[in-house]
């Protein structure tokens, strides 16, 4: 089976394919390289998927240029999709909206097209749990109402799911929209709290610590994201009008994918201390725009449906970011 994923050179994205790459898959990754964090880190996260083997093929794309895109893969053939590639962050997206406009919509809806052009038997696609917005009901179950975004990042990756629902109802695509809870690991992306928090405790720099400290995350460990990733993949939706996850009746399925623990920050931050060997400078800061307090994933319908039993505590997964990012920048 040859898999396309999108986001190639990312976080999540380089995860992905080295699982399926040891299963035996062939993978065609694309990505644009952009610049809304370390080229560098992306270029190695290709360089390390090269180095691990296996039938593996990488296009610099930007899958927002239709033209471009229709182009690129022309010559390839696939049959499922694994759309991770996206512009991330909530804050950035009060930055530069259009870049999200761009990527998040444009880019979404040429997927779709690429989908189903090419007849592809399933679509999994990256949602965000900042669709819960400010939601006060805890855990967020995907049945909740998600009407209300706080930042514009969360309101276009509503906006891909209702996106998805019309190509799944129209057109009878198969697609899974996976929404993702803060994901952290080795390889993970610099603007996430884990490796904002290493990387200023490691060099003595403070760590901003918003809404003076009031805050708590459902912090899900990037190897059983993974195996959330693959099992969706490797179940489509039927088209048999019965209700989905998430409430469909047409063949796409939404999950929650996180670990079902909401932290304290505070304990978030004693665990990478102690990974560290040594103290935090706190910077105190109030809440900023688009946050939210807490995040806390109901995943029943994804144990229910996929089997997905997540395992790593971030007393386990915290220890072994530490250590990659030592031996990553020579510490």
């Amino acid at each position: 089976m040859t898999i396309l994923v999108t986001g190639a050179a990312g976080f999540i994205g380089m995860h992905s394919i080295l699982r399926l790459l040891a299963r035996g898959e062939r993978v065609v990754g694309i990505d644009n390289l952009n610049d809304y964090y370390s080229v560098q880190l992306k270029r190695d996260r290709i360089a390390h998927i090269e180095a691990a083997g296996g039938a593996f093929r990488f296009i610099a794309c930007d899958f927002a240029d239709h033209q471009a895109l229709e182009a690129a893969l022309a010559t390839e053939e696939f049959d499922r999709i694994v759309h991770l590639g996206a512009q991330a962050g909530v804050r950035y997206s009060i930055e530069n909206p259009r870049a999200y406009a761009q990527s998040n919509l444009v880019g979404h809806l040429n997927m779709l097209e690429i989908a189903r052009g090419r007849g592809v038997s399933h679509m999994v696609y990256a949602s965000s749990s900042s669709v819960y917005g400010g939601n006060d009901s805890l855990p967020f179950r995907v049945e909740d109402r998600v009407d209300h975004p706080l930042s514009l990042y969360a309101a276009t990756k509503k906006a891909d799911e209702l996106i998805s629902e019309t190509y799944a109802h129209l057109y009878g695509l198969p697609l899974t929209g996976l929404r993702f809870f803060t994901v952290y690991g080795p390889w993970g992306r610099p603007d996430m709290a884990v490796w904002l928090f290493t990387d200023a405790i490691l060099n003595g720099r403070p760590i901003a610590v918003f809404n003076q400290g009031a805050m708590r995350r459902d912090f899900t460990y990037i190897d059983d994201i993974i195996t959330g990733v693959v099992a969706s993949l490797d179940h489509p939706p039927a088209s048999d009008g019965k209700p989905k996850a998430g409430g469909s009746h047409s063949p796409h399925a939404i999950y929650n994918i996180g670990n079902h623990r909401s932290e304290e920050l505070g304990y978030l931050i004693e665990t990478i201390e102690a990974a560290c060997g040594r103290p935090a400078i706190k910077d105190m800061q109030p809440m900023q725009p688009g946050d939210v307090p807490e995040t806390f994933a109901d995943i029943s319908a994804i144990e229910r449906d996929l089997g997905f039993h997540p395992t790593t505590t971030i007393a386990e997964g915290v220890p072994r970011f530490v250590r990659w990012f030592r031996g990553y920048h020579g510490l």
